[in-house]
Formats: structure tokens, C-alpha cells, sequence
């Protein structure tokens, strides 16, 4: 029995260990009252952690109105954007490839929505997220920089409920509810921008037969089923595409025509099935296959035709890589202060690496057909994983995390082994005091080789081969954490950080080109980070939110790139800060602020150039054929980036459902933050200027929610 619930009678056999639930019926109907909470960075044994509560997602304003979870993210120090806008993770000095993107346990290679002003992640579809900076548990690997676990919702399995949601350049809907009540439940969430349909009338006004757009679409959804006492199966999905398309038709001289017709798209497909057994009353185990994919195309078509006839060509690139992986958990809890977890994986990756091909076709007879890759069309990679750790409590202050991570990765008849050892330690000081200290090593056999010129998701995901090794990182944090009155909590944490088998381009490598192997374009090398990160945060009452600071340093080094000597990481920021408020003035209105302050970008710009041929039409300017000088790579500073962005919402109880309209202004002070820097000659002083490219001015925003 129990207060306020009718009590029941059984007759139980003590026979045997019986597993038994008993659902009693309440006495008292009372309306469903819903408690969240976190812990406390003193009661959480881990370092480096951050949880992140969907309901800060959804108040905090953000560009166009687009709710993004990445966006928040990056407001946590050590995490930076890449530029503005941009939804790239740079997380203690590491890479945009450096960090394992997790979607209900499935790795998510491309995170990017809008050339990468959105992330993929629709924040109504998300249940929970956690961010991992150092001190990585031995169950994760594969990376070297962070782990950002995302889990979905699960659908409501007693009744159904919707929400849609109308903003400036997308509209949302999600559904969810019981298939058999109180034993499977779904959710189904669907986003699609309409930038085509509200630019094509004005594109095709302006110009004659022209056509152009763009558009993004994502869907999630989850079934979950209650097999049994002790098993229970989930049915994840994620599939989402970026489309971007034009065709152009001009009338030239003498009847002639040209036609031009491109598109350029990529996207994700996710899926998991993952099946929860209770193996006994202290082990449980979870088993999950995985399919992740993720593809980038490009392809134009030239049709030109005039009086000799008509001549077709035809480009078409395409690159992309493709996992299937099952793997199996174990979770063992022989006592309340003794937790085992172990665990083995398997998968096989496909990458197609840039494959090029392009035709030539015309009404005379003649063709060409060129079809180049980076290598072979296709290459093909096992990984396998093992890990154990064991968090133990020792008396009341002290927890130990001890792990090790073990992975095998072969490609091309070549095999790399590695053994990660992990450990990390809390010791409680004080009531209100704690010290985290950890050491991990980490090992990355896939790389991501950025093409940062371009602008574009063109960037390759490349298997680590017999010459280029697998990357391999060490870690070393610690930190004071401190809860003070009021709700608030204080923390900071220093860490050290070295890399090596990182890869980067060579100097003057072309992306597109016939090459024998992609390898050819590359160079290894190594780098280090290393900084301090001060976080202050509340999580509860009527204002909550948090302010983060993070001094620190980034550097590489190559051989074949500066002369061999180190330079600042291209995202190396000296300071970096992060203010994020939410506040609740009353049960119908609450705001949100968010203000990001960052030392410039280090970026490489010649001091100097030197003719090399003389222009006949300009005979006393060189700057068309001219040679830029650089004295050394990422010598100069961008201006610093900063920004105030402000929002509101006010919430409506209608009879059977509610309704929140959503008003913000992102930039508020209308910074221009530098994009781009370029060289601007003065033909007039024969003098070159430094000019920047802003992108985003003060951008109002507005969106219309209904819940029900």
C-alpha cells in the first residue's frame, strides 16, 4: 500500500527470485504534474560534463527564430563556433571531425542544415543531451575532442498530444502517442524551410526563364514496445537533406542558346534498433544495430546550341560515407557503490571518397567521358571495439572511474591496434566543495579533410591507411567545483591536451583534380591545446542560465606547411565568453539573452606581393598578376566577434491546448562581425586596402507555436 492509492493484495511463492511490478490504483485523481532535475557538478562523478536542458534550447533566442541546439552549445566554455553562424563544434583546440556526434547511439557524420548555419537536430524531437569534454568514459571512442550524446523522445504511451510551429523560414509539426497504451508508444517530428517557395516568384520575375532555390527537410521518428518485464525495443529513425538547385537559359547572337541547370545536395540517414533486457536484478544489457549514412553530390549540365549544332557537358561529383554496426553493453551492479560496465562493437564503414566524372557529348559525333576519383571509387574498413569500466565508491568522498578502451581498425590489409587507458577521480572536499582530476588517451581512425576555401559540406571522410595512421590524442584535466547559495554553482577546470597523425592539406592542393590517391594531397603532423574554463550557473528559480569564460591556446605543426614551424590553429582563440539568461516573469511570459564575445579567427594574409607579369591595359598596376608574399601561416588576427541577441515568449492556455508566440532580435546592436577579410586595390593611389564581409546584420525574428 501507499498514501493516497487503494492498496492491493497478493500471495507471493518465495520459491524462488521473483522479479515483481504492481501498478496501484490512485484514490485521489490529480492532474499530471511533471518534475525535472539535474544533478549538481559535485554530485556528478564525472569531469568535463555539461547537461543541457531542451527547455533552455527552446527560450534562449537564435537566429531566424530557429530553435538550434548546437547554438546553445557553443555558448559553454571550452566550445567554440567555427565562424558566423556557423553550427561547426571546436571543442578544447580539436577539429570539427574531432568530436563523436551521437543520435540515439548512432554516429552522425554531417550535422550541418543551410551551408551550416543550422544543425540537424530538431530540438522538439530531443529528449535529452549531454556534452562530454575530457575524462571520457572507456564506453565512448573514436574520437578525440568530445562526445555530444543526443537522445530522442520516446512518445507518450498513455495519450496523444501534437505541437506544430510556424517561423520565418520553417514550419514544424510532431505527433505523438500511445500504439497500445501503457506498452508502445511512437513520435514522429517533421521540419521543412520554405526559402524556395517564398524566393522563386521574385527570382523568376527578375530574370527571364531563371529558376533557382533552396530548402532543407528533416524527420525523426521512434517506437518504443514493452516486450516484456524485462525487455523493451526501440526503433529509432533520422532522415534529413539539404537541396539547393538553379537552371539558367539564355539567347545569345545569332539564335544561339545556353542552357545551365545545377544542383548540389547532402543528408543523413539514421537508423537504430536497440533491444533492453534485464538479465537478472543487478545486470542488464543493452544490444543495438546501427545504420548511418551520409552523402554530398554536386552536378551540372551545359547545353549550348547554335547553327553547327549542339554540344552537352555534364560534371558530376560525388562523396560520402556509409556504417553498419551492432554492439552490445552490459551494465553490472554488485553493490549500491559499485557500477561495471563492458561492452564490445563492431563496424564496417564504406567511404567513397570524391568520385569525379564528367562528360562531353555534341551532334558532330565527338564524346569524352573523364571519370576520376581520390583513389579507388570505393574503400572498405573494419573497426572493432572493446571496453571495461568500473566506477566505485570509496566511503562517501571519494569515486574512482578506472576504464580502458581497446580498438582494431583494418583497411587495405593494414591493421591498427590501440589501447586507451581512462581514469578520472571525484573527491568531495567539502559539503559544498569537490575536485575532479582525469587522464584519458583517445584514437580517431577516420579523418575528415576540410577544404575550408570552398564553403560548402564538400569535406571528405577519409579511413586512415598504411600512410596515414590513425590520430591519437592524451588528455589531462582537473577542477574545483563549488555549489553556492541561491542555486548557483561555480566551477573551474584546467586542461592540457596533445595530438598527433593530425592531417591538413598540403600547400597549394587542389580540391577537385586528377590524382593518383588522395593521399598524395595531405600531410601529417601534431598539435597541442591547452587553456582554463570558468563557468558560473544556475539551474534553478525564475532566472537561470550561466556564464562561461575559457582562456586558451591552439597550435599545429607540419613539415610541409610554415616551414615546418608551429602556428595557431586556425580557431585558436585567446578569449572566448559565453552569457546565456532565460528568465520566467510570470506563468505567460519569459525572455531569454544571450551575449558571445571571441578574440578574432587567426588567419594568413600576405604582407607583400611581388609583380609577375605586367598587365598591357594597366601598364603601372601589377595586382592582377601578382604573387602574394606570406611571412607565416595565421599571423593576423580577424576582428574580435561579439554579439547581443534578445527573445520573448508569451504563452497562451486555450480550452484544449496552448499557444506561444515567440518574438526576438538577433544581433541586437547590429555588430558587423567580420565573415570574410579581402584585398580591395585603388586603382585611383595604385594602393590595396583590407575590406571585410559581414553576413548578419540586427535580424527581427517571429514564429507561432500550438500545442495540444
Amino acid at each position: 500500500s501507499f498514501v493516497g492509492y487503494n492498496p492491493e493484495v497478493r500471495e507471493i511463492s518465495l520459491t524462488q527470485n521473483v522479479s515483481l511490478n504492481i501498478k496501484l490504483k490512485p484514490t485521489i485523481a490529480l492532474q499530471e504534474v511533471e518534475v525535472k532535475g539535474q544533478r549538481t557538478q559535485i554530485e556528478n562523478p564525472q569531469i568535463s560534463v555539461s547537461e543541457i536542458p531542451i527547455q533552455t534550447v527552446k527560450t534562449l533566442p537564435v537566429l531566424l527564430g530557429e530553435t538550434d541546439l548546437i547554438k546553445v552549445i557553443q555558448l559553454l566554455p571550452g566550445v567554440q563556433s567555427g565562424s558566423e553562424g556557423s553550427s561547426g563544434l571546436y571543442v578544447r583546440g580539436g577539429g570539427p571531425d574531432q568530436n563523436l556526434i551521437l543520435l540515439d547511439g548512432v554516429p552522425v557524420y554531417n550535422a550541418d542544415h543551410l551551408f551550416g548555419f543550422f544543425s540537424v537536430f530538431n530540438s522538439d524531437a530531443i529528449q535529452n543531451v549531454t556534452l562530454i569534454k575530457g575524462g571520457f568514459p572507456a564506453r565512448y571512442g573514436g574520437r578525440l575532442s568530445s562526445v555530444l550524446d543526443i537522445r530522442m523522445k520516446e512518445g507518450n504511451n498513455k495519450e496523444f498530444h501534437g505541437e506544430g510551429s510556424i517561423g520565418i523560414i520553417s514550419s514544424k509539426v510532431v505527433v505523438e502517442g500511445p500504439i497500445i497504451k501503457d506498452t508502445s508508444s511512437f513520435i514522429v517530428s517533421a521540419r521543412r524551410t520554405y526559402i524556395d517557395i517564398l524566393t522563386m516568384p521574385i527570382i523568376m520575375s527578375l530574370s527571364d526563364g531563371a529558376k533557382a532555390g533552396y530548402y532543407f527537410w528533416d524527420l525523426n521518428a521512434k517506437v518504443n514496445y514493452t516486450l516484456s518485464e524485462k525487455d523493451r525495443l526501440f526503433v529509432s529513425f533520422y532522415g534529413g537533406r539539404d537541396k539547393a538547385y538553379g537552371s539558367f537559359r539564355e539567347q545569345e547572337w545569332n539564335n544561339n542558346t545556353s542552357s545551365n541547370k545545377f544542383s548540389l545536395s547532402w543528408g543523413n540517414i539514421i537508423t537504430a534498433l536497440r533491444w533492453n533486457h534485464e538479465i537478472s536484478p543487478r545486470l542488464f544489457t543493452n544490444v543495438t544495430g546501427t545504420y548511418s549514412n551520409y552523402d554530398f553530390s554536386i552536378q551540372e549540365k551545359i547545353k549550348n546550341t547554335s547553327s553547327q549544332g549542339t554540344e552537352e557537358q555534364m560534371f558530376r561529383y560525388n562523396s560520402g560515407i556509409r556504417d553498419w554496426a551492432v554492439k552490445a553493453d552490459f551494465n553490472y551492479h554488485p553493490s549500491p557503490e559499485h557500477s561495471i560496465m563492458y561492452g564490445a562493437g563492431y563496424t564496417y564503414h564504406t567511404f567513397y571518397p570524391g568520385i569525379s566524372l564528367f562528360k562531353y557529348s555534341s551532334s558532330s559525333g565527338s564524346s569524352d567521358n573523364i571519370d576520376t576519383t581520390f583513389g579507388n571509387s570505393f574503400l572498405y574498413a573494419h573497426d572493432i571495439s572493446l571496453f571495461a569500466e568500473d566506477e566505485y565508491k570509496i566511503g562517501s568522498r571519494l569515486v574512482l572511474n578506472p576504464g580502458i578502451h581497446y580498438s582494431l581498425f583494418r583497411v587495405q590489409g593494414v591493421s591498427y591496434h590501440s589501447v586507451q587507458p581512462r581514469i578520472s577521480a571525484r573527491y568531495i572536499l567539502h559539503e559544498k566543495w569537490a575536485v575532479k582530476v582525469a587522464y584519458t588517451q583517445m584514437s580517431q581512425s577516420i579523418h575528415l579533410l576540410v577544404n575550408s576555401g570552398i564553403g560548402l559540406p564538400t569535406d571528405l571522410w577519409l579511413p586512415s591507411t598504411k600512410n596515414i595512421r590513425p590520430q591519437h590524442s592524451q588528455q589531462w584535466a582537473a577542477g574545483v567545483f563549488h555549489d553556492l547559495p541561491g542555486g548557483f554553482e561555480a566551477s573551474i577546470e584546467g586542461y592540457y591536451k596533445t595530438m598527433k597523425n593530425v592531417i591538413e592539406y598540403k600547400p597549394g592542393a587542389s580540391y577537385f583534380g586528377i590524382v593518383e590517391s588522395w593521399e598524395n594531397k595531405v600531410t601529417a603532423g601534431k598539435g597541442d591545446a591547452y587553456g582554463a574554463e570558468f563557468l558560473l550557473r544556475k539551474n534553478k528559480g525564475k532566472t537561470t542560465g550561466w556564464i562561461g569564460y575559457t582562456l586558451s591556446w591552439a597550435n599545429r605543426q607540419f613539415d610541409e606547411i610554415n616551414f615546418g614551424k608551429p602556428y595557431p590553429y586556425r580557431y585558436d582563440r585567446r578569449h572566448d565568453i559565453g552569457l546565456a539568461v532565460t528568465h520566467k516573469i510570470n506563468d505567460k511570459i519569459d525572455a531569454g539573452l544571450v551575449w558571445v564575445y571571441g578574440t578574432g579567427n587567426a588567419v594568413s594574409l600576405p604582407i607583400e606581393q611581388y609583380p609577375a607579369m605586367q598587365d598591357p591595359f594597366y601598364p603601372n598596376v601589377f595586382d592582377t598578376y601578382a604573387v602574394p608574399y606570406y611571412e607565416a601561416k595565421n599571423q593576423f588576427r580577424t576582428p574580435a566577434y561579439h554579439r547581443l541577441d534578445i527573445g520573448v515568449n508569451f504563452h497562451k492556455q486555450l480550452k484544449r491546448a496552448s499557444r506561444t508566440w515567440s518574438v526576438g532580435v538577433y544581433n541586437l546592436y547590429n555588430r558587423k562581425n567580420p565573415f570574410v577579410l579581402y584585398f580591395e586595390t585603388d586603382y585611383n593611389t595604385n594602393t590595396r586596402h583590407l575590406k571585410q564581409l559581414s553576413l548578419f546584420p540586427m535580424i527581427p525574428s517571429i514564429s507561432y507555436n500550438l500545442k495540444f
